[in-house]
C-alpha cells in the first residue's frame, strides 16, 4: 500500500505492517491483563519484572505514576502472589520487587501461543534476513523512543 501522508512522506507495506503490529501489541497487552485479572499498570509492572527485579521508585518512574500509586500496584501484585518485595542485595535500606514463579507462569501462560508463533516465524529466516529485520526493528524502536523521550536502547528496554 503506497501513498503519500503529506508531501515528502509516504507509506509502504513495511510501514503499514509496523503500524498494525503496534496496534496489535497494545491490544494483546490489554487482553492478557484482563485474562490475568489485572489492570494495565499491574500487567506493565509484571513485564518490567521479567528481566529482573526493579525498585519501587523505578517502577513509579517507568509507569509515570506517583510513588504512592506504584506502591499500591505492587501491593496488589504481592497480594495475588505475582510479585514479592525483597531487601536490595547491596543496599539493605532499599527494596526490590521480584517476579515470583506464580507471576512468571501467569504471564507465560497467556503469552505462550504468541511466543511459539513468533519463534516459528523467526526460524523461517536465515541469519542475513534476521539481520535486516533486526536493523529495521532497532530503527523503529529508536523512532518510538524519540516520541517517548527516552534514550535509544537497542534491546528495547
Amino acid at each position: 500500500m503506497a501513498g503519500e501522508l503529506r508531501p515528502g512522506w509516504h507509506t509502504s507495506e513495511t510501514l503499514e505492517a509496523l503500524r498494525v503490529l503496534l496496534d496489535r501489541g497494545t491490544a494483546v497487552h490489554r487482553v492478557v491483563a484482563r485474562g490475568a485479572g489485572l489492570g494495565d499498570h499491574e500487567m506493565a509492572v509484571l513485564q518490567h519484572l521479567v528481566p529482573g527485579p526493579v525498585g519501587p521508585a523505578e517502577i513509579a518512574r517507568r509507569l509515570e505514576v506517583t510513588s504512592a500509586a506504584a506502591t499500591g500496584i505492587v501491593d496488589r501484585l504481592v497480594a495475588r502472589g505475582y510479585a514479592e518485595r525483597r531487601p536490595h542485595a547491596v543496599d539493605r535500606r532499599r527494596t526490590e520487587v521480584h517476579l515470583t514463579e506464580t507471576g512468571r507462569a501467569e504471564v507465560r501462560g497467556h503469552l505462550m501461543p504468541m511466543f511459539r508463533a513468533v519463534v516459528a516465524l523467526d526460524d523461517q529466516f536465515d541469519e542475513a534476513e534476521r539481520a535486516v529485520v533486526a536493523r529495521y526493528l532497532r530503527g523503529a524502536i529508536a523512532a518510538l523512543d524519540e516520541v517517548a523521550g527516552r534514550g535509544t536502547d537497542p534491546r528495547g528496554t
